[in-house]
């Protein structure tokens, strides 16, 4: 690995002299620009003003833009110069627990290499105390034309840095945050967590970047003068679920299918949950093991009231003439009515209630009197 920077660690009277490689590489694919006419390459040219001539690298200094337009040089020699000490060097400024170190504030990571032998011994003296105190390093060093913020920390047998960002350089959260107050019960706080339990951990070297290989499939089939891969539509997940409650109990179960395990009564009953509008114009998701359904008119509820007027239906019909016949079908067309049911098990009802009359029209009459 190629270093970019050489110079010396300093804490206390000890200075230890390293070389920095980075510690991280992109693997993601980049694209040329090209005319879209003719497929001709598009570049971009360093041009001097003045001349109005392409110039190449090693022509090529920096300069510092005033206010009204002017071009102040700074060379390399000038930078180097500066009387500061971390020119060239890590200068430790303390250590501290790492859960002092705010997330938000990494940035690029380095590998730190002892840079000849006698450095070797006080790099690894400095990687045992750091083990031991289970502390990082803050360190201050100038790279690449500004003074940064680093964190030093143990690697394997390694002392990575990580650069940070200056505290002012984290933007507040005040415009970001949700504006209302929003509250969430605790019961939706308990699936939460029952979610999070069932999707368990994960190692990371398991991930992969789905998206470069699609785009290295997509570039392989076009060279080859193939048909480019087709597109992956994903699972249809079905309709929006609106109630929240509903969302995290299907997610639950959808979470625990995958893992090969059976869903908790306690998460749902199985069913999918689906939106229903409410006369308020709100949504509640029915098919929760939470919100037991009331008995309303259905399908359902309409094939258990047909066999009661059934039922009923024959015994009266034991009872009456022909002329009753059709009081009996009007009952229990009466009957699927208020079940609820369709025109179609209406007309059942009624065919039903017929046939049944007309099977017991020669039944006894003892058991009229009766």
């Amino acid at each position: 690995m190629r270093s970019i920077w050489n110079g010396a660690i300093s804490f206390g009277l000890v200075s230890i002299p390293i070389k920095v490689v980075n510690a991280t590489e992109s693997h993601a694919i980049s694209f040329r620009q090209i005319h879209l006419d003719d497929g001709g390459r598009i570049r971009y040219r360093k041009v001097c003003e003045l001349e109005d001539s392409e110039v190449s690298t090693a022509e090529i200094g920096k300069a510092y833009e005033d206010a009204d337009g002017t071009l102040i040089p700074i060379t390399d020699e000038d930078l180097a110069s500066l009387p500061i000490t971390t020119a060239r060097t890590i200068e430790i400024v303390a250590f501290v627990p790492a859960d002092r170190i705010d997330p938000l504030q990494m940035d690029t990571a380095y590998y730190l290499s002892a840079n000849g032998v006698p450095a070797a011994k006080p790099y690894v003296l400095l990687r045992e105390a750091l083990k031991r105190s289970r502390k990082v390093a803050v360190a201050k060093f100038a790279l690449r034309g500004r003074e940064r913020l680093g964190m030093l920390r143990v690697v394997g047998d390694v002392i990575a840095m990580h650069g940070l960002l200056w505290p002012d350089e984290i933007r507040a959260t005040d415009e970001v945050a949700p504006d209302a107050a929003i509250t969430v019960r605790d019961k939706e706080v308990d699936l939460a967590d029952a979610l999070m339990d069932t999707l368990g951990e994960v190692d990371l070297d398991d991930l992969h970047d789905d998206y470069r290989e699609a785009v290295e499939e997509l570039v392989t089939a076009k060279a080859e003068g193939h048909e480019a891969p087709a597109a992956h539509t994903g699972e249809k997940t079905g309709g929006k679920v609106l109630d929240l409650m509903a969302a995290l109990e299907k997610s639950v179960r959808a979470a625990k299918e995958s893992r090969g395990e059976e869903a908790d009564e306690d998460t749902g009953t199985g069913e999918e949950a689906e939106v229903t509008r409410l006369p308020s114009g709100k949504t509640a998701a029915r098919g929760s093991a939470r919100t037991a359904p009331k008995e309303v008119g259905g399908k359902k509820s309409t094939s258990t009231a047909k066999k009661p007027a059934a039922k009923k239906t024959a015994a009266k019909k034991s009872t009456a003439r022909k002329p009753t016949a059709k009081t009996t079908g009007t009952t229990g067309t009466t009957a699927a009515k208020r079940s609820g049911g369709t025109a179609a098990s209406r007309t059942g009802a009624k065919k039903t209630a017929a046939k049944k009359t007309s099977t017991k029209k020669t039944a006894p009459r003892k058991r009229a009197s009766a």
